[in-house]
């Protein structure tokens, strides 16, 4: 489906030369049923799977979200890629998110010089499509003037030079902890099953309950699989005591980039040290595989322990915005980091059953 939107003001935006709006098209693509996409996507250095058609599948299969990806060119020049999602529940309104369930989603900009242009483009849109908000997880598409919603914590680790040049990049506390881990029974291996991602959820929704929130479905984890671990742009590690799974990460990779996604363990083991054996082991597999970069996900601010634990790997700490545009008032708007809150008590003293009960009903209407 294409569309020429013309352009609005938004917020205190300057104005774009009429002109400019002329020349630009905007498309929007369904990414699952455009052969061009993730060939797009990956001629940007800042593609990662979240920018993926697998991705985008995952998304719709699982919540039934709509996919409203935006391709803006000017002429037979490609200027801009933002992938987003028209989020809708009975209990929400709808709104324009890019992306649901994902850490991070920069829109990604060919031409830095138009991005203004694509912005009021994007702001021309959501009204139309009669979203309550539109929400931009990342760079691109966003004025400097924009005040970001909610922020978190963001840390990168450089995996150029090979496995080596990286492991001398860990502190020296995770140096002693692989060490110590060396003197232990435990194993670890890199799967890519579904059985891999089955012995993954019970650990998953054991440390969910453990941080007071519910689990994702199994459902999901299952998309997850068929969508990006099958395909090979992704991987579990498992970390096994004498047979029994202890710990259990999941990691995608595409183009040049690396995302931790998700980690789970079972804390009576936590003295053995396995989320890092998973971790060194998957920083290893991917750096011989040839990716450039690893990204550790968002961490919310007052979540120190997680901060630390990606600090100590030798990643590069970076500020992560979120930037939400309320439609009807015309400003950009506060949100929150709905990680902390009164409710994770709630969850902490659920039984794991009613916890995973209250996640299959709860992500349906969250983003």
């Amino acid at each position: 489906m294409s569309s020429t939107l013309t352009s609005v003001e938004l917020g205190k935006v300057p104005s774009v030369k009429e002109e400019c709006a002329v020349q630009m098209t905007t498309e929007l693509v369904d990414p699952t049923e455009d052969a061009n996409w993730d060939r797009q996507v990956l001629s940007h250095p800042r593609a990662n799977a979240f920018h993926s058609a697998a991705w985008a599948r995952v998304l719709m299969t699982t919540y039934g979200h709509r996919p409203v990806y935006v391709r803006c060119t000017k002429g037979d020049r490609l200027v801009a890629l933002v992938p987003l999602m028209e989020v809708q529940s009975l209990l929400r309104a709808r709104r324009g998110i890019s992306l649901p369930f994902s850490d991070f989603c920069d829109a990604l900009l060919f031409d830095p010089s138009c991005e203004e242009e694509c912005y009021l483009r994007l702001g021309a849109m959501a009204p139309q499509r009669n979203w309550r908000y539109l929400e931009l997880r990342g760079t691109g598409c966003v004025p400097a003037s924009a005040t970001p919603a909610v922020s978190f914590y963001s840390h990168q680790l450089d995996l150029r030079g090979g496995p080596e040049a990286v492991s001398g990049r860990f502190r020296p506390s995770v140096r002693q902890a692989l060490r110590k881990v060396g003197r232990t029974p435990l194993t670890v291996s890199i799967e890519h099953s579904e059985a891999a991602m089955r012995t993954f959820f019970p650990l998953h929704v054991l440390t969910r309950r453990r941080h007071g929130l519910p689990p994702q479905s199994l459902s999901f984890f299952l998309n997850i699989h068929r969508e990006i671990i099958a395909q090979k742009m992704g991987f579990v590690v498992v970390v096994r005591l004498e047979g029994r799974p202890i710990a259990a990460m999941v990691f995608f990779h595409w183009g040049k980039t690396g995302i931790y996604k998700f980690g789970a363990s079972d804390k009576s083991f936590q003295e053995l040290r396995p989320n890092n054996l998973a971790m060194s082991t998957a920083i290893q597999s991917l750096a011989e595989a040839g990716s450039e970069t690893l990204h550790f996900g968002r961490s919310s601010l007052s979540n120190a322990g997680l901060r630390r634990f990606k600090l100590t790997w030798g990643a590069t700490e970076e500020m992560l915005h979120y930037y939400r545009y309320d439609i009807r008032r015309g400003e950009w708007g506060a949100s929150r980091d709905r990680t902390e809150g009164l409710h994770t008590e709630l969850f902490r003293r659920l039984p794991s059953m009613l916890n995973r009960l209250a996640g299959s009903l709860i992500y349906a209407h969250l983003d």
